[in-house]
């Protein structure tokens, strides 16, 4: 089977994960946050901008990559980068001294976390022993020539 629709993840764990970033990202422009650190909130911002555009890469269309080993790898990839940014952007937050939504700040990322540790982790293994199983395959092929 080499379709693009198993190399994807459920839409309900990309509006999971969507959900949740508009939380952090609610809170973060909206919210009453403080830091003593002159330019912090600008970066936490610019942080979660960028953990936003990662998760958007993991919902990508990857039909157009016509090997399924490739698209494996592609979203493996978008993975890790999604969970970098999301490790980034928490170090950004750690700046934050007080305010009334400085919890719910937290609280949001942690809800992500979960999500992206738990959920998406399963995903990630699946695909993983795929594309290992394809890699084993391939050299299989290439004995028999």
């Amino acid at each position: 089977m080499d379709t693009s629709e198993d190399v994807a993840l459920p839409a309900g764990l990309i509006a999971e994960m969507r959900t949740q970033w508009r939380v952090l990202i609610d809170t973060a422009v909206w919210g009453d946050l403080k830091s003593e650190q002159l330019g912090l909130l600008s970066r936490l911002r610019k942080r979660i901008l960028e953990l936003g555009e990662r998760l958007k890469s993991l919902d990508a269309d990857r039909a157009w990559i016509p090997k399924r080993r490739e698209r494996i790898k592609n979203l493996l990839g978008s993975c890790l980068s999604a969970r970098d940014a999301l490790a980034q952007a928490e170090r950004a937050a750690q700046g934050i001294g007080g305010g009334h939504d400085a919890d719910a700040l937290a609280q949001a990322f942690l809800g992500l976390r979960r999500i992206m540790t738990s959920e998406l982790q399963k995903h990630e293994n699946a695909w993983a022993e795929a594309l290992q199983a394809l890699n084993e395959g391939a050299l299989r092929e290439d004995d028999e020539l």
